[in-house]
């Protein structure tokens, strides 16, 4: 008997335009990748992507990058739930959805729950409003080193994000911290998720941020695809930070990563352990080094290095497996503020078995590609999602 594996790998808020209710959200105008184009002109050389469908894919399309017999099926899929956050855009690909959002702190959190937290953690905290991270790591971070109250902060998603130099707070109390801040954040403070946000100075005397983010997430309040993977004894690898969004709920194995090559490095390595299942891999750079930098020219280099590591992945697969490459949300470099849009997301298919040159058009919900590899890997239906198995499986 054959063993299927699916590789899915969420490019992090490449959106391809705006949802027909962007406006409700501020995101009027929105298109991650268009922009990110538009941005780049000609510089913009991503071939293996071109080759998939990703310039024939919705109604206008991006004619530098519309093939004429491209190699992959190809779509675009909106949200169903209601946010535009990194949770719920997984939980939703994963079959999921959310009905009522994860509560947001737009003005800060409330004064109660930081008097708390002070309480709780022996010292008063920096900062506590909505802000880029690199932004108020540079702006608290002297003051930060000199008193060694750590830095909080959040943005447009449901987070409580701490940040500190691990030469002042170690790591190990920053993640204390943090689980502590985690344990809090229930019911009228309930929280999305919270983020320790390690950083370090350089030699040059830059405060950069090390790998060592942790994730504290919600767990999912039902099954999701991975959890029906793993009820037919397949493998689900997490690869980044999918074991953090799904905090471990349905997971048999994970890796960290610290980049979005080491993220398709540790893809490759899954490719060799893994015999059958589900690899769910999130690349992150693109959100959070471009995205919410609001770095156009910086994401457009990220896709094309991304492209050019696609011919690995193809040589790794074998006549069984299905690649799909989708996002989660959008993170229009070129749109005001900080935070992710409110987007259609792309989805492309290929492999040996795939159909080529099939446009399954616009869809109601992320969850259709959950769907879709429920289907493939024979596990039991989805609660939400049609798949599209049959229109592109040869």
């Amino acid at each position: 008997m054959s063993k299927r594996r699916a590789i899915l790998m969420v490019l992090d808020s490449m959106g391809v335009g705006e949802l027909p209710d962007a406006d409700r959200f501020g995101d009027q105008g929105a298109d991650t990748f268009g922009h990110i184009s538009e941005t780049m002109g000609e510089r913009f050389q991503i071939p293996n992507l071109k080759k998939l469908g990703i310039g024939n894919m919705w109604a206008m399309g991006v004619k530098m990058f519309v093939d004429t017999n491209p190699m992959g099926s190809f779509g675009k899929l909106a949200e169903q739930s209601v946010g535009k956050d990194t949770i719920t855009g997984h939980w939703e690909i994963a079959g999921l959805e959310t009905e009522t959002p994860f509560k947001t702190y737009p003005d800060g959190f409330p004064e109660e729950f930081i008097k708390a937290f002070e309480e709780k953690i022996g010292t008063e905290v920096l900062g506590n409003y909505p802000e880029s991270g690199t932004v108020i790591i540079d702006k608290f971070g002297e003051e930060h080193e000199r008193t060694g109250k750590p830095i909080v902060y959040t943005s447009s998603d449901s987070v409580f994000q701490i940040a500190a130099n691990i030469h002042v707070i170690p790591l190990e109390r920053l993640y204390e911290i943090c689980q502590i801040a985690r344990d809090m954040l229930q019911g009228e403070w309930a929280c999305g998720r919270v983020i320790a946000r390690p950083y370090a100075i350089n030699d040059k005397g830059e405060r950069i941020r090390t790998p060592d983010r942790h994730d504290y997430a919600v767990s999912p309040p039902e099954e999701t695809l991975l959890n029906k993977v793993q009820k037919t004894g397949k493998s689900v690898y997490a690869v980044g930070k999918i074991y953090d969004i799904f905090n471990g709920y349905g997971i048999t194995d994970h890796v960290k990563t610290v980049s979005n090559m080491d993220g398709v490095d540790k893809t490759l390595e899954a490719m060799e352990k893994v015999e059958e299942g589900l690899i769910f891999t999130n690349l992150v750079d693109f959100d959070s080094l471009y995205g919410h930098r609001r770095d156009p020219e910086g994401y457009g280099n990220a896709i094309m290095e991304f492209d050019k590591r696609l011919p690995e992945i193809f040589l790794a697969m074998t006549d069984e497996d299905i690649l799909i490459l989708c996002a989660d949300h959008g993170n229009d470099p070129t749109a005001p503020g900080f935070d992710h849009t409110r987007e259609y997301i792309p989805v492309i298919v290929a492999g040996t078995n795939i159909k080529k040159r099939v446009n399954i058009g616009v869809r109601a919900s992320f969850a259709d590609i959950g769907a879709t590899i429920a289907e493939y890997l024979g596990t039991e239906e989805l609660p939400i999602g049609e798949s599209f198995l049959s229109e592109i499986l040869k």
